[in-house]
């Protein structure tokens, strides 16, 4: 310990974290449990429209809570069409109601908001509405949305601020258009709808709107699901298009203009192809930008204490036990550089990172072959690596690919989306090729990586 830093008995506290996300909650309570005295700070900055919400980070905010169930309001939508042809007799028009979601939703959120702050009391846990800053080593400057400053000091810090999303910089943006984090609690229904954007929450998004009767059209720069399986990706695309979303492919908006105000009103949008060749232009409702987002880390006082960052995209380089260059400060979460981007993922290195340092574990957490699902209309679950990762990491002569088509039984009597349910299972072949051989295709689900679009699990 160099002569600048406090000896441990001065500091305030033994780890302070920033962000009440799921892995910071999750570490504060896990830390709590050994005794030690912790500090968590968290603050919402509001959207560009003035939205900020509760904690819980986005997961439970902005994030899987409101769209898983919104997405399920979709497929209660698709339920109602298959139940008359399971003899269920409909006497009048079934309509969806925006507002009655919205505030069932938001009020299911308002309940979890209430019980981590209960359980942070429960487990000891200072909690302070904040935004935090470092100022000098161990030391952070915490300030409230009334501007009211205080100095805190620990012996560890946790960086757990997570992401935003992010905007494309063009004129009328942040003006007229919304984003995820305001999307869920919209308090009005958001009428035809452009999606930008082909990213996991662009589609998901694009996908309820359109199961509740909306009409919604996603523009798309490149590929869909950058990082998925392409394969997948586009047979998730084909489903889509098939079910009535439109796509505008190879397409960006340059500039969003509001033609008529109300709620919602109508925006003109200017799209250039991109190639630079074209020019087009649409009127809709609401424009949802899902076109990526952005590691909150820049603003957070890392360079006063020397905490490197990845200039380009903000995310943090640590150790394998979540360690940044600053031997004090840890991070976990969507901040981490080339780590996924997962709730459960945040908690469980939370926890982890907590007994490792306060209760004498070793256990680091494990990164690799971590499912995951894309709530798309078509629901996409995956595990290991897509077959395009796994041609760059073995080769294309080193891999197998199995496939198999399914239909649902409960999709049979309602005569919907015939055998466009699909597996892939990608093997490595050098992988105990002796014993894989016998294994029936199911099973070699275990070698590599596994694939599936539609509502079963293949196991």
């Amino acid at each position: 310990m160099n002569g600048s830093e406090e000896p441990p008995e001065a500091y305030d506290y033994d780890l302070i974290i920033i962000g009440g996300g799921s892995g910071g909650l999750a570490a504060a309570k896990e830390a709590a449990r050994y005794g030690k005295k912790i500090l968590v700070l968290d603050f919402v900055t509001p959207t560009p429209l003035g939205n900020r919400w509760g904690l819980g980070g986005t997961c439970v905010n902005v994030g899987c809570i409101p769209k898983k169930l919104m997405h399920q309001a979709a497929l209660l939508g698709q339920a109602l069409q298959d139940s008359r042809k399971y003899g269920w007799q409909l006497s009048e028009e079934v309509k969806h109601n925006w507002e009655s979601m919205t505030e069932a939703v938001q009020n299911y959120i308002g309940s979890l908001n209430w019980g981590y702050r209960v359980a942070l009391r429960e487990n000891r846990v200072t909690y302070e509405n904040a935004y935090g800053e470092f100022v000098g080593p161990h030391k952070i400057k915490a300030t409230n949305n009334k501007g009211k400053e205080r100095f805190y000091s620990a012996e560890r810090f946790l960086i757990a601020t997570g992401e935003r999303p992010r905007y494309p910089g063009i004129p009328g943006d942040k003006e007229y258009c919304i984003s995820s984090d305001d999307l869920f609690s919209l308090p009005y229904c958001p009428g035809k709808t452009l999606v930008v954007g082909a990213s996991y929450v662009a589609l998901e998004c694009a996908g309820f709107l359109a199961g509740i009767g909306l009409d919604v059209t996603v523009m798309v720069r490149s590929i869909l699901l950058r990082g998925f399986d392409q394969d997948m990706a586009n047979k998730i695309g084909e489903h889509m298009e098939d079910h009535g979303i439109k796509f505008i492919k190879k397409f960006v908006p340059i500039k969003i203009e509001q033609i008529k105000e109300g709620m919602p009103g109508t925006l003109r949008v200017v799209a250039q192809s991109t190639d630079g060749k074209e020019t087009i232009e649409g009127e809709y409702n609401t424009v949802l930008l899902a076109i990526g987002r952005d590691s909150c880390t820049r603003k957070i006082g890392l360079e006063t204490v020397g905490v490197k960052i990845n200039e380009k995209t903000g995310k943090i380089p640590v150790n394998d036990e979540e360690q940044t260059n600053v031997p004090y400060i840890y991070a976990i979460g969507d901040v981490l550089e080339d780590k996924l981007e997962l709730t459960p993922v945040a908690i469980q290195a939370g926890r982890l990172l907590a007994r490792r340092l306060y209760a004498g574990s070793t256990i680091k957490c494990d990164y690799d072959n971590v499912p995951t699902t894309v709530f798309t209309p078509m629901e996409y679950g995956a595990c290991g690596l897509s077959e395009e990762r796994a041609i760059e990491k073995f080769g294309e002569e080193n891999i197998e690919v199995y496939h198999s088509y399914f239909w649902p039984l409960e999709w049979t009597i309602p005569s919907r989306d015939n055998n466009k349910c699909y597996a892939k299972v990608i093997c490595h072949v050098k992988d105990n090729v002796m014993a894989r051989r016998e294994l029936p295709l199911s099973e070699r689900a275990l070698c590599k990586g596994a694939q599936i679009s539609g509502m079963y699990t293949f196991v």
